[in-house]
């Protein structure tokens, strides 16, 4: 792709895919990726806790600019190491937005179908920090835009019974996929998760620590799941996640609740790194029925 073209793909592209494409850039830093390395989608997707299609347009904007090699049937490849790019040139919604959108919501103060326009006027914010808070919950699949005019969201509001219901279901495939015969999880995702939890434990707690949070308490369910080596038990907690990401972003429990529900996944951590599958499956459980019980109080 020539020059020219290169430039006039990536001025077309969204603020959440520049943004996707600078955290790509970091991966491939951080993992110390040489020219070669395979860049699977569904991998990246999982790092970056997004959908498979931004992370796509993302890798393309790499293939424009000679990065990256698209080989028929085998995916993207890494044909040169990007230099990193500074954050400013892809800004990221601030946290304090997409908590204050998740409250409105959950008040019934933003309907399943709105306008920026209105998102602005409720927000008190300008038009750039809306649509980029609106952007990154369509990578995360939350809302979509509508054709021709507004965003709706993918989903009704959650009632009580709705995410006891969805509780029910996960105490079905998460013990069934720590139980399953092809678990596996790899120790450096174990060490990963456990500094975290520490982290977030020992930090003070603010609104905007909700949306740490549930991305950390998502990767974790997430993580446990994709290791039964089972697509679908992965696939559904995947659609889990994203029915729960918004309502969660508004936290309603509590530092308490915070503490309790990272202790209680660093005990199932624990007993998966001593390979007592059984005795963890039977935390997850308790875990979840701890949970069930704090949202119906």
């Amino acid at each position: 792709m020539s020059e020219k073209a290169s430039e006039k793909m990536s001025s077309a592209s969204t603020p959440l895919q520049q943004d996707l494409m600078r955290r790509i850039i970091d991966l491939i830093h951080e993992d110390n990726l040489e020219p070669g390395a395979k860049l699977r989608q569904g991998h990246l997707a999982e790092r970056l806790r997004v959908s498979r299609t931004p992370v796509r347009m993302a890798l393309e904007l790499l293939e424009a600019r000679g990065f990256v090699q698209h080989e028929l049937n085998r995916g993207m490849t890494l044909v040169s190491v990007p230099p990193r790019l500074e954050a400013e040139d892809a800004p990221l919604a601030d946290e304090e937005i997409l908590v204050a959108i998740a409250r409105l919501r959950r008040e019934g103060l933003l309907a399943e179908q709105f306008a920026e326009l209105e998102l602005m006027r409720l927000t008190g914010r300008e038009r750039t920090s809306v649509r980029q808070a609106l952007t990154k919950l369509e990578g995360l699949g939350v809302l979509q835009r509508r054709k021709g005019y507004g965003w709706q969201f993918f989903d009704p509001v959650r009632d009580a019974r709705a995410r006891e219901e969805s509780y029910n279901f996960r105490l079905l495939i998460e013990t069934a996929a720590i139980l399953s015969p092809e678990f596996s999880l790899p120790s450096e995702w174990i060490s990963s998760m456990k500094v975290r939890h520490k982290a977030m434990m020992e930090t003070p707690w603010v609104e905007t620590s909700s949306v740490t949070l549930f991305e950390m308490n998502a990767e974790f369910h997430l993580g446990i799941s994709a290791a039964s080596g089972n697509r679908y038990i992965e696939e559904a907690m995947r659609r889990q996640n994203q029915l729960r990401r918004l309502s969660n972003y508004n936290w309603q429990y509590g530092p308490v609740r915070v503490a309790v529900t990272c202790s209680e996944h660093l005990e199932i951590l624990d007993r998966l790194e001593e390979g007592d599958n059984e005795v963890a499956a039977a935390l997850m459980r308790r875990h979840l029925l701890g949970a069930r019980g704090a949202i119906s109080k």
